[in-house]
């Protein structure tokens, strides 16, 4: 769907004599497969760590070709107004999806209220070390974060249904750090077939999501949410085949 940055962004393409033209799709699963195919040359919509799922599962090698930003999640509460509230065997409501249960559980690492059995980026219920860990935690379904608020401690929601609740962003207890490793996999990406990863005229265009045109126009539409994270290519590839790799872990 086109936003404010799209078309920001195709300004200053144009202004470097590059032509960029949006392809609008209805779903996550179609552009991907689109890219593939050759139907279009880039795609602009997932993470790092949605792409890596989407990979395990396709079979197929889409690579990032730039940066974007991190969209950070955040913890929210009706009951306690700091995280410094929260008590002992309090439950925290996080959303159940596989890839966001994850991010959710390093966030509630991040900030020390849980522990794992084992290093990884993307952890599972099953990693929870109960007996270290201060909080528990309630898988459920992502909307219910929200209605879940008035029977846990907190909830872990994603920024989809903070303005459909009515809740502001900057009220968080904690959101997760931008510059973890657990956190930059949620990078938001434009990505090319392995073939074009490397195409210069795709590299430039990625690039110009750091124009300030671009910038502004995203922090506008973000309401201040969005943080942009200028990553090198090579470490968003690393960061992918490291984030495939503890996926496929937990099926095994």
């Amino acid at each position: 769907g086109s936003e404010p940055a799209h078309d920001a962004l195709k300004e200053v393409a144009a202004e470097n004599d590059i032509t960029v033209e949006y392809v609008d799709f209805s779903d996550y699963n179609q552009p991907n497969p689109a890219t593939k195919s050759g139907d279009v040359d880039m795609n602009w919509f997932q993470h790092t760590a949605y792409l890596a799922d989407y990979n395990n599962n396709s079979g197929d090698t889409i690579t990032p070709v730039g940066s974007t930003a991190i969209y950070p999640l955040g913890m929210y509460s009706s009951k306690y107004d700091s995280l410094d509230q929260i008590k002992d065997g309090d439950e925290i409501a996080i959303p159940n999806d596989s890839i966001n249960l994850g991010r959710a559980l390093n966030l509630l690492k991040q900030e020390g209220l849980v522990e794992f059995t084992k290093d990884t980026i993307a952890p599972t219920e099953g990693d929870i070390d109960t007996e270290k860990s201060k909080v528990s935690v309630r898988p459920v379904s992502a909307e219910q974060t929200v209605l879940s608020m008035d029977s846990v401690a907190a909830s872990v929601i994603n920024n989809d249904f903070l303005g459909r609740a009515n809740i502001d962003p900057k009220s968080a207890l904690a959101s997760d750090d931008p510059k973890q490793d657990s956190a930059k996999v949620f990078n938001n990406l434009f990505a090319a077939t392995e073939a074009n990863a490397d195409n210069e005229t795709l590299k430039k265009v990625a690039s110009f999501y750091y124009d300030p045109k671009v910038l502004k126009a995203e922090d506008e539409e973000s309401k201040g949410t969005a943080v942009p994270t200028e990553v090198d290519q090579q470490e968003l590839k690393d960061l992918l085949t490291r984030y495939q790799e503890d996926l496929k872990e937990q099926t095994q």
